[in-house]
């Protein structure tokens, strides 16, 4: 795995950050390098309380940045259109469990974001058209999700795996 930074901003007033570097290289250890091949830091900061967006691809597609969050929250409006909190070990009435927060910033937003840095058409002149928009991330998330999950993956924390209920038999 090339070396990538991971920089941690502390968050202020009441938010944390869910992940941690060591969650974030367990994941890309999984991954075969050439999907993170651009990818040269990820940033875990805080936007401050007024959260449109769990992360993002910095300017240059080279930098992942994801946000701060408060300790409890309810992440059901982040979701794609057919998404199920479920499938993260979280409900639809209530905050999210800790380990649900977890796995949905690593296994959906930080996937998507990496998806956003995947080159879809080389020549295109418009970085807009070079790299993958929102549908093709959202699938690029979705299908890494789909396929570290379908395997066992021994390791303690919880967060790398799919919920109990969903693991692979």
């Amino acid at each position: 795995m090339n070396e990538i930074e991971i920089v941690v901003h502390p968050p202020r007033d009441n938010r944390i950050h869910h992940l941690s570097p060591d969650d974030l290289r367990v994941l890309l250890s999984r991954l075969p390098p050439e999907v993170y091949t651009r990818l040269q830091s990820v940033h875990l900061l805080d936007t401050g309380p007024r959260i449109r967006e769990l992360g993002c691809v910095q300017p240059g597609h080279r930098e992942i940045a994801l946000v701060a969050l408060p300790p409890c929250v309810n992440l059901n409006g982040f979701m794609f259109p057919g998404q199920d909190p479920r499938a993260y070990g979280a409900s639809w009435d209530s905050a999210w469990p800790a380990v649900a927060i977890r796995r949905f910033l690593l296994y959906d937003v930080f996937l998507h974001e990496l998806g956003h840095m995947q080159i879809v058409e080389a020549k295109a002149g418009s970085a807009r058209r070079r790299f993958a928009g929102e549908v093709l991330a959202h699938e690029f998330a979705l299908g890494w999700r789909d396929r570290l999950w379908s395997a066992p993956f021994p390791h303690p924390d919880p967060a790398h795996g799919a919920p109990p209920d969903l693991e692979p038999a």
